[in-house]
């Protein structure tokens, strides 16, 4: 499934296998990757957001979404514990973004795939899916990030 990434898009997935592990989630979905992805300079740079205020927003999300069903949640404070090899499986929106990153990559005949190429991927998915929804809470316009990405 990675095999076609490059040691910088590895690390990209790792982290946000990472993101998933601190939030405590079972699964990897695309809100994760965008996260691990904003590990990456070149990447936070070209979104316009860093690592800490997507995470902030994800969590003011998180606590909307459970307010709305009355459920108040106490502030974790990044308690939970990180376990590096993961059984955390992907979820379906994560699977859709890898086949689409490849046939990016493909399209501008490079062998391998870059954290570049995972970010765009990741701007064609639509809200409810939530890295979407990180990106419009975030106020980030995915036209706008793909036009700054076609000009590195």
């Amino acid at each position: 499934m990675f095999d076609r990434l490059t040691p910088a898009a590895r690390a990209a997935v790792a982290a946000g296998d990472d993101e998933a592990a601190l939030r405590g989630d079972r699964r990897v979905g695309t809100d994760h990757l965008l996260l691990g992805l904003l590990h990456d300079r070149e990447i936070a740079d070209l979104v316009g957001v860093d690592v800490e205020t997507a995470r902030s927003r994800l969590r003011a999300l998180d606590e909307t979404a459970l307010a709305a069903l009355g459920i108040t949640s106490p502030d974790l404070g990044g308690a939970v514990a990180i376990s590096r090899r993961s059984a955390r499986q992907p979820t379906s929106g994560f699977r859709a973004v890898l086949p689409l990153a490849y046939t990016l990559a493909a399209n501008e005949r490079a062998r391998r795939v870059t954290p570049r190429h995972l970010l765009l991927a990741l701007l064609t998915r639509d809200e409810p899916d939530p890295a979407a929804t990180l990106l419009a809470a975030l106020e980030v316009r995915p036209a706008d990030v793909r036009a700054r990405a076609a000009r590195t």
